[in-house]
Order: C-alpha cells, then sequence, then structure tokens
C-alpha cells in the first residue's frame, strides 16, 4: 500500500497527470491485480446479497418506476433487468440505473463506516450491467468489483464529505469508474478522464438524507451507476474532462471540501497489489440504515429484562458522533419522532427501530415499517422515551485505525419507573465479521431465501445460487444470465406508477 498526498495546488504550480490521484486511481485500476480467494469468495457474497435485497424490493414504487425509465430504453444484447427475462435487455447503463435502485431501496445490503460511508455494494449493479451487454466474463466481473471496492474504501477512509455536509456519491462515482476502467481494460489515460468527469458531477448535499427522506436515497447509487457508465463511454470516444479535479485551484476540495488549505492522505495498492478492501466492509442482517443493526441486536438481546414496557421511564442510548448526528437525537430532525414519517425516514431514525426492536422482539423489512405499525399509541409512547448522546469512548472505537477494534455500537440505559436500571452494550452487529455471528456464504444464501424464498421458482433459486458460486468460471453467455428471473405473475407492471416523458406517445 502506498500514502498519497493530496491537496490543492494554486493555479501557478504545475503538475504532472501522474501527480494527480484521478491518475493514480486510473493506474491501479488498469493494473490487472491479482484477486485472492477470500477476496472473490466475498464478492460472490456480495451478488447474492445485491440479488436477495433487490428481487425482496421488486414491486415498491421507487423501485418499478426506476424500471419502467430503463424499459423505455430497451437494447438488444444489452443487460437484463432484476426479475425478469433474460430476452428483455436494455441498455447497460440504464440496466444499472434500474438494478441499482432495487438493491438499494430497503436498505438492506453492505456498508463502510470510516471517516466518511457508503455501501459499497452498489458498485457491482454497473460492474454487472456493463459486463453483459461489453461480453466480459465472471472472472472479470470479480476483479472489477473488488477493485471498485478498494478505490471506494479508500477514499472513504481518506475523505470526509458528511462533515461538510456533502452525499457519498461523491466517492462511489469514482469507485465505479475505477471497476469499469478495469472491467474494459482500458487505456490508463481513458479512465484518468473517465474518474474526472465522475467526480465532477458527482457532487451533492446532505439534503437527500435530511429532513423527510425520500425515494431520492434510493436512486443515489443508480445515478452513480448510470453517470460512470456514460463517463467511461465519453472517455472512450477521446473526449477530455476537467481536471486535475482534486488537486485544481477551483477543485472539489478547493470549494466543496477542506478548502484551499486542504490536505488528505489517501491510501491505494501499489499496482498489481491484490485489493482486498472488501473484507473490511460489512452487510446487514437487518433492513436498516447500520448503525441501527447493533442497535437492533442489543435491543433483542435486552428485552427479556423488562416485564412491562410501560413502565419505562427513560432511555438513554451513549454512541459515536455519527450516529448521534445522523440517525439519532442529534441530527435535530423531528421527522424521526413523526409517525407518519416515510419509511426512508423511519429506517434513519434508531429511536423509532429502538422503540419497534423492544416491543416486538425481531425486525422485518416490511412489517416493522407500515404505516399501522409506526402509529400505534404505546410505539408512540415509548419511541418520544428515547434519547442517544454522544459518547468519546465510542466515537474513538469508530475510527480506530485497528478494524478488529472498531465498534459501531453503543450503550444502552434503560430506566424504569421504580429507578431500575438495565444496561447493556455492544460493539458491533451480531453479523460484522468481528460480531457474534459472522457471515459467510451459507448466511447470504441463507438471506436469499427469507426474503424472496417463497416467490422464486426452487429451480430458478438453485440456478442463480450455483451461477454465482461459480461466478470466477463463468463464460460471457453466462454472464448474460446472472440476474435471477421471477415468475411473470410476481413482477408487477411498471408503467402503473405513472406517465414520464419516456413514455410520452403522441
Amino acid at each position: 500500500m502506498k500514502n498519497h498526498h493530496v491537496r490543492v495546488w494554486p493555479a501557478d504550480e504545475t503538475h504532472g497527470r501522474e501527480d494527480e490521484l484521478a491518475w493514480k486511481i486510473a493506474e491501479y485500476a488498469v493494473s490487472r491485480p491479482a484477486i485472492d480467494d477470500d477476496v472473490a469468495n466475498m464478492v460472490r457474497c456480495r451478488v447474492i446479497d445485491n440479488a436477495s435485497v433487490a428481487l425482496a424490493a421488486i414491486n415498491r414504487r421507487p423501485v418499478r418506476s426506476a424500471r419502467a425509465m430503463a424499459l423505455a430504453h430497451p437494447r438488444p444484447h444489452g443487460a437484463p433487468l432484476f426479475g425478469m427475462s433474460p430476452d428483455i435487455t436494455v441498455h447497460a447503463e440504464w440496466a444499472a440505473w434500474a438494478n441499482a435502485t432495487a438493491v438499494r431501496e430497503l436498505d438492506f445490503h453492505d456498508t463502510f463506516l470510516a471517516t466518511d460511508f457508503s455501501h459499497p455494494g452498489d458498485n457491482i449493479p454497473p460492474m454487472i450491467a456493463t459486463a453483459q451487454q461489453t461480453g466480459k466474463d465472471g472472472a472479470a466481473v470479480i476483479r472489477a468489483s473488488a477493485i471498485a471496492y478498494e478505490v471506494h474504501v479508500q477514499l472513504m477512509k481518506a475523505m470526509g464529505l458528511h462533515v461538510h455536509k456533502k452525499d457519498l456519491v461523491a466517492h462511489l462515482l469514482p469507485g465505479a469508474v475505477a471497476g469499469l476502467g478495469a472491467l474494459l481494460e482500458l487505456p490508463t489515460e481513458v479512465v484518468y478522464h473517465a474518474v474526472n468527469q465522475a467526480v465532477h458531477l458527482g457532487f451533492s448535499t446532505r439534503q437527500s438524507r435530511k429532513g423527510e427522506i425520500t425515494s431520492w436515497k434510493a436512486y443515489v447509487p443508480s445515478y452513480s451507476g448510470k453517470t460512470a457508465i456514460e463517463a467511461i463511454d465519453r472517455a472512450m470516444r477521446g473526449e477530455g474532462a476537467p481536471n486535475p479535479i482534486y488537486e485544481g485551484a477551483d477543485s472539489v476540495i478547493a470549494w466543496m471540501l477542506d478548502g484551499t488549505d486542504g490536505e488528505y492522505t489517501v491510501t491505494l495498492p501499489d499496482p498489481t497489489e491484490p485489493p482486498r478492501a472488501i473484507l473490511e466492509t460489512y452487510t446487514k442482517e437487518h433492513s436498516a440504515e447500520y448503525q441501527a443493526q447493533a442497535i437492533i441486536d442489543l435491543a433483542l438481546e435486552i428485552r427479556g429484562q423488562i416485564n412491562d414496557l410501560t413502565r419505562v421511564k427513560k432511555i438513554n442510548l451513549h454512541t459515536s458522533h455519527h450516529t448521534h448526528v445522523v440517525i439519532d437525537t442529534g441530527s435535530n430532525d423531528p421527522q424521526k419522532f413523526a409517525p407518519n414519517a416515510s419509511r426512508e425516514t423511519l429506517d434513519h431514525s434508531a429511536m423509532y427501530i429502538l422503540a419497534v426492536a423492544l416491543e416486538d422482539g425481531h425486525w422485518h423489512h416490511e412489517t416493522s415499517y407500515t404505516p399501522a405499525r409506526a402509529a400505534r399509541p404505546e410505539t408512540i409512547a415509548l419511541w418520544q422515551k428515547i434519547e442517544t448522546r454522544e459518547d468519546a469512548e465510542w466515537e474513538k472505537r469508530y475510527h480506530h485505525p485497528d478494524p478488529a477494534q472498531r465498534a459501531f455500537g453503543g450503550r444502552l440505559e434503560i430506566i424504569m419507573d421504580d429507578g431500575t436500571t438495565h444496561e447493556a452494550a455492544k460493539d458491533v452487529a451480531n453479523a460484522h465479521p468481528n460480531g457474534a455471528t459472522p457471515w459467510t456464504w451459507p448466511d447470504y444464501t441463507a438471506k436469499f431465501d427469507r426474503l424472496i424464498g417463497d416467490v422464486i421458482d426452487v429451480s430458478e433459486r438453485d440456478r442463480f445460487i450455483e451461477a454465482v458460486a461459480d461466478l470466477g468460471t463463468l463464460d460471457a453467455d453466462d454472464v448474460r444470465l446472472l440476474n435471477p428471473i421471477l415468475p411473470r405473475s410476481i413482477v408487477q407492471d411498471s408503467k402503473a406508477t405513472g406517465v414520464g416523458i419516456f413514455d410520452w406517445d403522441n
């Protein structure tokens, strides 16, 4: 691994392209590193994970809308869509749009938390869609995905976006471009221009995850995948892009991040060094924002100590700064206490999640979020008694340099009306690599079966699982069949969401 010092260069200071971060990202992307077996296996796990949550969300309105937009852009020998026949194909960028929206909709796939945070599994849909359209094999998909994860994770470790109220798309896009460059084995200069273009277009505000959170949260990775594919296409045609996008006098660092005095250390593998960052990432056992994972596990464990939840006087959750200000009372979002809030808001409300988990003793990606469930008077009463507090020790653990020591949980303090106190703490979610039951391949396939086992044909389920298990040896024709198919009666008509410009018929 090599550290790269990144700072803003004054306009009169000249450097070669090889000194730019975008060039270093591109150089690594196309260096054809070997992929270790444990990394390849984790890519397979995340392909299963993405498919399970995408199919579970197949008929939710944002997913149907995205699918309708994609279906308006058919292309023979393009890329298929989740749940649909492989005979129905669209342009790769639109397949990435629809499929990534389906993956993200339930907030139920993998995550990485560091200086910044995101869902690196969002890189996979554009890799698969582009591979399907361009005839790449399964080994290329694995390598491209591992490289996309590597670039994405290293940027999250190095550059804080949330502190400047910028959304996570700014790091997701260069990761996706790097993976696509690896997939297509492009020249370094082509990937360099595409990285510059993608980062230039990738900065947006955190309002997408603030206040009344809407379905745009689910569309963020689809925008990223589609934009990354288009940036690569444009650069392949010989077009340049704004540069240097990180170091320039009017760059994203100068005006979007730490300003002209901003300095960062970005660590990337040396060219040809195997990418391994995917092994630092972790998926979700429960459908909720990642930092609620340990809170749900904690609630399910401690609830047996409390005979009567109506006698709870106060609940305090001591946790990290990020958890406190993003999903807890430190966000100062009144919507996080609103019974009529959107599902997207409720899955970012630790107070709601904690109350429901304590009451129900389980968590479900649909029933735990229904309007009727959120409106129960006893739930609202308990919900209002919950407060979170930023704790210096939990904040220190959150940013610990050793992955084995990082903590994304908290300490729960439940005070009863008679003064009795129940306390429990959990460092990480049970499914985390350092958790009580770290997830491996059987857990991912079990999640697939739990979410869609009752709607997918058994033969199709087995075909898909076996294909992913053999991903590294699949040829191009097999990769084109990689998306699982649901019975036609299951996938609802996408146009029922309304008529848009793409459907306009005079």
